[in-house]
């Protein structure tokens, strides 16, 4: 029995490695388990064989004997990948190569004193799986990033749908779906997908910041990902750091968030618009403005390109704050309003220079994601490989 658990344990671990680093020879593994490579080749040829791991053929040499290469297979199982933030929700499925199986579909769906949010999101889950034509019995679970108070052991998001707080939200939604559900604050999954496929993959401390609604941030640190005693570690949106006098949605005055907030800064734009500041763009619904000030900014609009500008120079005095305590060699700036980068970079850059010890601020690299917004929904499908295992996977409660 002891030997069969080591087998299990050891498949398990070659399937995550392989989703999260897409391609491995048999010496990489050997050397990442600890294990001897005659105990890695005899799984890997397990695995193979049962469907799990497929033989790439030799890779390119590096000098020496060329190895073998091995991958997942990427047909063997698929996950449901959600995010979710205060207005909209995403959905897609993918298959275990990571890349997308399904349409994405994005859904409005305003969390905002909507006793309804949880059912109409899990409404949406099964339609886009219905829709999908992929069987529930290869979907090895569903994960969820949404904004808030969330402790992702008991599965309970405290800030959105805390009226049903006596029930695990979690618990409800796999019942529901029929499936194994994992769920995590959205900036935590954020910071997941960029520590894993991103650019903060193989740094040992990095601090990702989720540019939203809200001003989110996941840590990693010490190799991984910090969530803090409670597992509510990151409410960068709610330093104390302006003296504006507006009250933000945690119920305090001065936030962070209520300067930096693509929210906030969608609601200003409109409010100029309507005493005239600009002609050039169009007045839309608060809901839809911060992509259309993003884009006007680039276009060279001076009103959204003072909006972004005041949002980059509040972001770079809370950053200052981050590199005082924390010292990180590398700030990756993500989420929905990473696409502004142009219009951002400099104010950041000039209110660190004005708040930020310049010894400390050498030492810390500040980059703009790859990812952008679809790091949510990578961080979530990579939630639910790091809570299930792979191998042998069955229905919901048998996994």
């Amino acid at each position: 029995m002891a030997k069969q658990a080591e087998s299990y344990t050891l498949q398990n671990s070659i399937l995550k490695r392989l989703y999260f680093q897409k391609k491995q020879s048999c010496a990489a593994l050997s050397e990442w388990l600890r294990k001897s490579i005659p105990v890695v080749t005899k799984v890997l040829n397990e695995l193979v064989e049962e469907g799990y791991v497929v033989n790439n053929g030799y890779a390119p040499s590096t000098g020496g004997r060329r190895p073998l290469s091995y991958s997942l297979n990427k047909d063997k199982g698929f996950i449901v990948a959600v995010a979710m933030d205060q207005l909209f929700t995403r959905i897609v499925i993918v298959d275990l190569s990571n890349c997308q199986a399904s349409e994405p579909e994005t859904i409005e769906l305003d969390l905002h004193q909507n006793q309804d949010a949880l059912n109409s999101m899990a409404e949406a889950v099964r339609t886009h799986i219905d829709r999908s034509g992929i069987s529930r019995d290869q979907i090895i679970g569903a994960g969820i990033g949404m904004p808030g108070f969330i402790n992702s052991r008991e599965g309970i998001n405290y800030t959105f749908f805390e009226e049903n707080g006596k029930i695990s939200h979690q618990a409800y939604l796999e019942k529901v779906l029929g499936m194994r559900v994992f769920m995590d604050n959205d900036s935590s999954l954020t910071a997941l997908a960029e520590w894993t496929f991103g650019l903060a993959k193989g740094h040992k401390n990095a601090m990702i910041i989720n540019i939203g609604w809200g001003t989110g941030l996941g840590m990693i640190l010490n190799g991984e990902l910090f969530r803090g005693d409670a597992g509510y570690a990151g409410e960068f949106s709610h330093i104390p750091l302006s003296d504006n006098g507006v009250l933000c949605e945690c119920g305090k005055r001065g936030c962070l968030e209520t300067e930096t907030s693509l929210l906030i800064m969608a609601e200003k734009a409109v409010n100029e618009i309507k005493r005239g500041k600009t002609r050039h763009i169009p007045l839309k619904d608060v809901k839809y403005m911060s992509d259309i000030v993003m884009d006007a900014a680039d276009r060279g609009d001076q009103l959204c390109i003072e909006l972004l500008s005041h949002v980059g120079y509040m972001l770079g005095k809370g950053i200052a704050i981050l590199i005082h305590i924390l010292n990180p060699g590398l700030i990756v700036l993500s989420g929905r309003g990473a696409k502004a980068e142009k219009i951002l970079m400099a104010p950041i850059q000039q209110a660190l220079t004005q708040y930020c010890i310049p010894k400390l601020l050498e030492n810390t690299d500040i980059v703009v994601s790859q990812l952008g917004k679809d790091a949510g929904l990578i961080g979530a499908a990579a939630l639910v490989v790091e809570n299930v295992d792979i191998y042998k996977y069955n229905t919901y409660g048998r996994s």
